[in-house]
C-alpha cells in the first residue's frame, strides 16, 4: 500500500506548493534518512524529485539512501580567503522540480548569499510552486530556545521562527527512544569517536533529550491539532469556538525576549492570535529617552512581530491603567507579565503593577516569568 502522505504531494500539484518539515528531537534521530526514504517513494510514483541540499553529516545509512537522487550542484561563494558552499536557489529555481529536499533548515546562509537563513531560501521556492521536504530540530525553534539553552546548558545561535512551522502542510515527528538514540552515538553514528563522552555528558544527557522528545511530541501534536480543526471550522462541522487572546507585556528592560517567547509558544499552543503590548508614558519620543533602552524595546518589537505578534504601544501615564483598559476592551484570555526581583518597600512605595492587574481583571490567565535585576549602573 502506498504511503497516503507521499501521495498528497504527488497529487497536489495544481494546487499552491506544499511544505513537509522533519522534526526530530536531537541529532541522529533519522530526520534526513526518513526524508530520502519518502522521496524515493514520490519518485517512484513518478514524481520529479530532486536534492537542493543534504548534510549527511558522514553517516553511512544516509549516504546510502541519496543512491541516484538528482542532485542540483551546490553554490561556491567566496568568503574572506576561503570559498564555501551554499544551496544554489537560483539553479533549482531554473530546474523547477516538483519537489525538493533542503536539509538543515535552521541553516545561516554565507555572507553574500541572497537570503541571511536558509528557511527563507525555503520560502522562495514555495512562492515559486516548488514543493519542499526539510528537516529541523526541535531545539531549533525560536520560541523554545530559553528551554532548550537551560536543559542542555549550551546556547542555541540558529533559530527558525514559529511561524514557519505554521506554514508547514504537515509535520512529521521523527522520534527514537532515549536509550536508542544514547546507543546510535556510543557506535560513532552520529559525532566522531572523540565527541562521544562529551556528548554523552552534555547535550545527550538522558534528561535533556528526554526534554527534547516530549517538545517535538507535543509540536508535532499541536501542529496536527490545529490543522485538524481549521479543517472543520473551513468544512462546517463544528461551530468555531470564542478564541483565546494572549497579550505579552514588553518593555525596554533586558531579558524581555523571554517573555515573547513564552507568549509565542502560548499562543502557538492555542492555535490563537497574540499581542506584544508597550505603554509609552506622554512624555517618552521627545529626545529624552535612553538609546539603548529604546533600541531594546525595537528589538523586542521586532522579534515579537517575527513570531506572528500583533505589536501594540499604548500612551498613558499609569502603566497598569493601560494594560487592564486594553486587556478588558479585547477580551484578552492570557497574559505575559515579567517580575524583577523587587523589595517589599520597594512595592508599597511604587505600587505593582502585577497586583493592580490581578485585583482588576477576572478571568484571565496570568503567567508570571522571573525577569533579571538590573545591574546599576556607576
Amino acid at each position: 500500500m502506498a504511503d497516503t502522505s507521499v501521495l498528497q504531494l504527488s497529487e497536489k500539484a495544481a494546487e499552491p506548493a506544499r511544505l513537509r518539515i522533519y522534526i526530530g528531537a536531537a541529532p541522529g534521530v533519522g530526520k534526513t534518512y526518513h526524508m530520502l526514504n519518502d522521496a524515493h517513494l514520490l519518485r517512484e510514483q513518478g514524481v520529479d524529485v530532486v536534492i537542493g541540499l543534504i548534510e549527511p553529516h558522514g553517516r553511512k545509512e544516509t549516504e546510502a539512501q541519496i543512491r541516484d537522487m538528482e542532485i542540483v550542484p551546490l553554490r561556491t561563494i567566496p568568503y574572506r580567503t576561503v570559498e564555501l558552499k551554499e544551496m544554489d536557489v537560483e539553479a533549482i529555481l531554473a530546474r523547477h522540480p516538483h519537489t525538493v529536499l533542503v536539509d538543515e533548515l535552521a541553516h545561516t546562509n554565507v555572507p553574500g548569499s541572497k537570503n541571511k537563513k536558509r528557511y527563507e531560501d525555503v520560502l522562495d521556492l514555495l512562492d515559486a510552486g516548488i514543493n519542499v521536504l526539510t528537516a529541523v530540530n526541535i531545539q531549533h525553534l525560536e520560541t523554545l530556545n530559553d528551554a532548550v539553552a537551560r536543559s542542555a546548558n549550551t546556547s542555541i545561535r540558529e533559530t527558525v521562527p514559529d511561524s514557519f512551522l505554521k506554514r508547514a502542510d504537515e509535520v512529521v515527528n521523527v522520534d527514537v527512544t532515549v536509550d536508542e538514540l544514547r546507543s546510535r552515538l556510543r557506535q560513532g553514528k552520529i559525532y566522531a569517536a572523540e565527541k562521544v563522552e562529551q556528548s554523552l555528558a552534555n547535550f545527550f544527557r538522558k534528561g535533556n533529550l528526554n526534554m527534547l522528545r516530549e517538545l517535538a511530541l507535543r509540536t508535532t501534536a499541536e501542529q496536527v491539532g490545529s490543522q485538524a480543526a481549521q479543517y472543520r471550522r473551513n468544512q462546517g462541522l463544528e461551530q468555531a469556538p470564542i478564541p483565546e487572546k494572549v497579550m505579552v507585556c514588553i518593555s525596554t528592560r533586558p531579558g524581555t525576549e523571554k517573555l515573547v517567547r513564552v507568549g509565542a509558544r502560548i499562543a502557538g499552543r492555542l492555535a490563537t492570535n497574540w499581542y506584544a503590548v508597550n505603554v509609552a508614558s506622554p512624555e517618552q519620543g521627545k529626545g529624552h529617552d535612553d538609546p539603548e533602552a529604546h533600541q531594546r524595546l525595537e528589538d523586542n518589537q521586532r522579534m515579537a512581530r517575527d513570531l506572528g505578534a500583533q505589536v501594540v504601544t499604548l500612551t498613558d501615564k499609569n502603566i497598569a491603567d493601560a494594560l487592564i483598559r486594553f486587556a478588558q476592551q479585547e477580551s484578552i484570555s492570557h497574559v505575559v507579565f515579567g517580575q524583577s526581583v523587587r523589595s517589599r518597600w520597594d512595592i508599597l512605595l511604587r505600587g505593582s503593577v502585577l497586583n493592580r492587574f490581578l485585583a482588576e481583571v477576572r478571568d484571565v490567565t496570568v503567567q508570571v516569568v522571573p525577569m533579571q535585576k538590573p545591574l546599576r549602573k556607576g
